[in-house]
This record gives C-alpha cells, sequence and structure tokens, in this order.
C-alpha cells in the first residue's frame, strides 16, 4: 500500500472535495473518453449532446457543495488544480445563456444544466454514496456513451469498473522501501531502520521522484496552505448560500493582532491563533476559494492551522519542519484512507475532521521530537476523541458546523500532541484498533448521518 504525499494533499477549490473537486474531476475523466471515440457504435458516430445525474449524497447536498456548477466546469474542461475562482461565475453563466460547452480540443457539446444535469435523489448508484453518471448523445439523440464514476473523498474519482477492481484486489506490497499499510507496520519498520515516519515516508516518495522534485511539490502544498489562511483573514462580509453566514476570522485576526502587538498575552491566546487560522481556511473553502485536500476540503483548515500555529510561536522553525510535519501526516492519512474513509459521505465527519486531526496532531508530535512511537499514540488520540461524529451539515453547505469543527479538530490535535509527548509511547489502543473502530462505526451509522443534510444540525436548526 502507498498513497504518496500528493494524492493526500490536492491543490483544488472549494467547498468540497468529494463534492465540488471530485465531480469536476469526473466531468474531465468523461471528456477524455468521448475524445478516445470509447463508444460501441459506427466510426462515423459523433456525440452532439452530454447529460449528467448526481446520485446518494451529491443529490442530496450537491446544491450547498457547489456540485452542478462542478460538472458544468469540468465538461468545460477546467481542472479543480488551475481552475481560476475569480472566473467560475462567468464560465457557468456563459454555459447556462447559450446552453452548450467548448471544451479545448472538443467540438461544441449541447448541454443545458437546467435540463441536462439531474440531480437524482431516488436512484442511488450502486457503489458508493457518491455516485455520478455521465452521457453521450449524437445528432440525433442516439446513446453513444454511458459511464458512472465515484467521488470515493479527498478529490479521488474512480470508474465503476476502477471501483469493483478496488473491492476485488487482493492486497500487494507496494515497491517502495517501507511499504507499510499499518500503523503497526509503520512502528516496525520505524524499529527495524532507525528512521523517523517522516523518514520513511521521503524515502517512499523518493522512490519514484528526486529529493528535489519532492521538497519543491511539498513546499507548494505548503504555500497554497499558508496562502489561504491569509486570505481568510483579509476577508469579510457574508458566505454564499443563503445562510446568511458572516465572515468572522479577519474580526478574530484583528483583535488577536492588536493584542499581539501590544504584546498583551492572556492564557487564551495560543488557543485563539489556533483556532483562527482553522477558521480562516474554512471560511476560504466555503467561499468557493483555493485549498488543498489535508485529507478533504472539509477538514482542509486542521492541518494547516496546526502548522501555522507552531510557526508563529517557534520563531526559529524553517521549511524542514514543514515537509517533515506534512510527510508524517500524509504517513498517517494514507493508513487510515487504506484501511477505513476519509469520505464524510461514507463514515460521517469522524472520517473528515476526525481523521485530519489524527493526521495533524502526528504531524506535531514528530517536529517536536516525538518518537514513532509517540506520533503514533498522538494521531490515535486525536481520532478515538472523533470516533461517533456526523456529518450533517445545515443547508448542504460546508459552513455550520464545518468551520468552527475545524477550529476543535485543531486544538485536540495539539492536546493530543502534548499528551503523548509527555508519554513514552506505550498506550492501550493501537492506532490500528481505532481506525477500525471508525470504520465500523461508519458502517452503523444511519445513512441519514453522512452528508445527507437529512438528520442533526442539518434539520434542527432549519426547524427552530
Amino acid at each position: 500500500m502507498f498513497l504518496s504525499i500528493f494524492d493526500v494533499f490536492k491543490i483544488g477549490i472549494g467547498p468540497s472535495s468529494s463534492h465540488t473537486m471530485g465531480p469536476m474531476t469526473a466531468a474531465r475523466r468523461f471528456l477524455d473518453e468521448l475524445k478516445d471515440n470509447r463508444w460501441p457504435h459506427a466510426a462515423n458516430a459523433r456525440p452532439a449532446a452530454l447529460t449528467a445525474s448526481l446520485h446518494g449524497s451529491l443529490a442530496f447536498t450537491g446544491i450547498g457543495h457547489g456540485s452542478g456548477r462542478a460538472v458544468v466546469l469540468g465538461l468545460c474542461g477546467e481542472d479543480p488544480r488551475t481552475v481560476d475562482p475569480n472566473g467560475m461565475d462567468a464560465i457557468v453563466a456563459g454555459v447556462e445563456a447559450s446552453g452548450k460547452v467548448h471544451p479545448q480540443g472538443h467540438p461544441a457539446y449541447r448541454f443545458r444544466p437546467a435540463v441536462d444535469l439531474v440531480f437524482d435523489k431516488r436512484n442511488a448508484l450502486p457503489g458508493h454514496p457518491n455516485g455520478l453518471q455521465f452521457a453521450a448523445y449524437d445528432g440525433d439523440g442516439q446513446l453513444l456513451l454511458r459511464r458512472a464514476y465515484y467521488s470515493i473523498g479527498g478529490g479521488f474519482v474512480v470508474s465503476a469498473e476502477e471501483l469493483d477492481a478496488i473491492k476485488d484486489a487482493s492486497p500487494r506490497q507496494a515497491d517502495v522501501p517501507y511499504p507499510f499499510a499499518h500503523a503497526g507496520d509503520m512502528l516496525d519498520m520505524a524499529a527495524a531502520s532507525g528512521l523517523s515516519i517522516a523518514g520513511m515516508k521521503r524515502a517512499n516518495e523518493e522512490a519514484s521522484r528526486s529529493r528535489a522534485a519532492l521538497d519543491r511539490g511539498i513546499d507548494e502544498i505548503w504555500t497554497v496552505m499558508s496562502a489561504c489562511i491569509d486570505r481568510g483573514v483579509s476577508q469579510d462580509g457574508i458566505m454564499p448560500g443563503g445562510l446568511n453566514v458572516k465572515r468572522r476570522a479577519r474580526g478574530i485576526f484583528n483583535q488577536l493582532d492588536a493584542q499581539w502587538q501590544r504584546n498583551e498575552l492572556t492564557p487564551l491566546m495560543a488557543n485563539d491563533w489556533l483556532s483562527l487560522y482553522a477558521m480562516a481556511v474554512n471560511e476560504e473553502n466555503a467561499a468557493g476559494g483555493r485549498v488543498v485536500t489535508a485529507p478533504t476540503n472539509g477538514a482542509a483548515g486542521v492541518i494547516p492551522a496546526v502548522m501555522k500555529y507552531f510557526l508563529k510561536f517557534n520563531a526559529a522553525a524553517g521549511p524542514q519542519a514543514v515537509r517533515d510535519y506534512l510527510l508524517t501526516a500524509a504517513a498517517v492519512g494514507g493508513i487510515i484512507k487504506h484501511n477505513a474513509s476519509i469520505s464524510g459521505a461514507e463514515v460521517g465527519c469522524q472520517g473528515e475532521v476526525g481523521s485530519a486531526s489524527a493526521m495533524a496532531a502526528a504531524g506535531l508530535c514528530a517536529i517536536m521530537g516525538g518518537t514513532p512511537a509517540q506520533v503514533e499514540n498522538a494521531a490515535e488520540i486525536a481520532l478515538e476523541h472523533h470516533l461517533g461524529m456526523t456529518c450533517d451539515p445545515v443547508a448542504g453547505l460546508v459552513q455550520i458546523p464545518c468551520i468552527e469543527r475545524n477550529a476543535f479538530g485543531a486544538v485536540k490535535a495539539v492536546t493530543a500532541a502534548s499528551l503523548a509527548l509527555k508519554g513514552d509511547g506505550t498506550h492501550a489502543v493501537p492506532l490500528d484498533a481505532c481506525i477500525e473502530t471508525m470504520r465500523q462505526t461508519g458502517l452503523d451509522m444511519s445513512e441519514r448521518y453522512k452528508e445527507t443534510s437529512l438528520a442533526g444540525l442539518a434539520v434542527n436548526v432549519v426547524a427552530c
């Protein structure tokens, strides 16, 4: 099992990795299949019109997550990593006005969002709660190609065939020096090699890329994360979606910065900066800005916040600390994704903010001098105290309770790292057992509490 740091941390846009980035990526994949002429009809058949449908969680909360506009952008050939957040509205408006998409390298296709894009709440696709289906027709209305895709969390998209292959595949050892698939394996390999978790993760990454390329890529990830915080604390106003949720990060920043300039230290200051950074990221995410999946958009604030907090109060820390932090976090995130899930639609928010908190706790413990055993302990503590957390976004928007929830995930991560560093790494519940518990809890959790906005705060806030 090997999941690259660049799979865990993907640069994209808000508000959701599974419901925004995933649908955009799926639409682009469908365009690639059209371009390759993969339909079982006569050679002279030509696609002229497209349709798309969203199913399961994507149908129930897709409007609030911007899933429909993401499909439109993807069918226009836009990529989550490179699309200009400031230009997206104009692109979508153009498609709505013309009834056509014009992806580069393709002919124009008819696509009328009001007619050809369906939020199908009745018919779930069998593979995963986040299902999409695309179809292409010729000028006479003859079906040429139909494809199903699944957005499985963190921006990952697989076809129906790929999902079946994943489910049916036998475990195989990755072609890397330290192919740990479980936390227990990770600790055994660390003990045998004498390397840190970051060191083993680096060796695995360098099996397929140079050290310089790896460091450039990690540095870019951190640059985008840090820039997201900076944008978040500089913006104010009301976030989109209709809930009239006010941005708070800028106001909190102004208060904290004034105290900082006056050297006015309070018992809550460190905690306040930590919470501010997390909220800044998730307010920016909710507004559709540029973010990094960490491991998802809904949990994107936790990992940047903890690192920014560390840098704020440790002036001597440099780029290597950031790299080791993100490498360690990615190692833990890969284990969680491999053995459970990071998707709110699969296991609830325990898989999103819970995973992010565990990853951040591990990373912080590592750069504060923790042993591999202490790092594993930090991750377990953080994840354990998110078990059972539901995903119940009000109005299907990544705002309530998601923004504040990231702040609490960051606080729990720091607390977990601190507790682990005060011990010797021995503890009663292994991280692997905690991950398996999260998986089982997710299976037992009602679908109404897994990113469908059919229960919890999503209904009780509205009812009040």
